[in-house]
């Protein structure tokens, strides 16, 4: 059974996606082609983002790594308030080249989070790859490096993302429209 998209808009379909992520993917080739990096997937909602993402990298990556950030609650609207939850070892980090691979650029605190947190690991560098850009929001100077989609200011499930851990699965990107 299908899941019900009842009231949600089609922001960007799975095709669109697919050659999106391969383009990324070429980008990153061509700036680590000769390093190498480690994948660090902040979960849950990047985790589909950089499973198809990783598919398409054709330089070493020489780890995947996941930790998770978060500071949305049982809503839609974030608290500011970022909690970094590590599932890596810092010995994969250390001296190594890191790409953060994140869902949505929004206020900027989570990537600044994230990278902060990386930073003392000491890695030899690192850059925020995104899949959604919502530069409207941002409160945070932060430079992403690598970004898919610039979108409006919609809350946006599918392709990983949620609400409430419902709607994770729709192979495209949907909003809710305001009434």
């Amino acid at each position: 059974m299908a899941m019900n998209t009842d009231g949600l808009q089609l922001l960007i379909g799975e095709t669109e996606l697919r050659g999106r992520i391969a383009e990324l993917a070429r980008e990153i080739d061509a700036d680590y082609g000769d390093t190498g990096l480690v994948l660090l997937c902040v979960l849950k909602s990047a985790a589909v983002f950089a499973v198809d993402l990783l598919r398409q990298l054709r330089c070493e990556v020489h780890h995947l790594e996941f930790l998770r950030a978060t500071s949305y609650g049982a809503g839609t609207t974030s608290s500011g308030a970022v909690q970094v939850q590590s599932l890596l070892e810092d010995r994969h980090i250390t001296g190594k080249h890191v790409l953060i691979v994140d869902d949505i650029a929004d206020t900027g605190h989570s990537c600044l989070a994230v990278t902060r947190y990386i930073r003392a690991m000491e890695p030899a560098s690192i850059r925020c790859c995104m899949l959604l850009d919502k530069p409207e929001r941002r409160e945070v100077e932060i430079e992403y490096h690598y970004v898919g989609f610039t979108i409006p200011n919609h809350f946006v499930v599918g392709y990983g993302m949620d609400l409430a851990e419902s709607y994770r699965q729709l192979p495209g990107i949907y909003y809710f429209p305001r009434p």
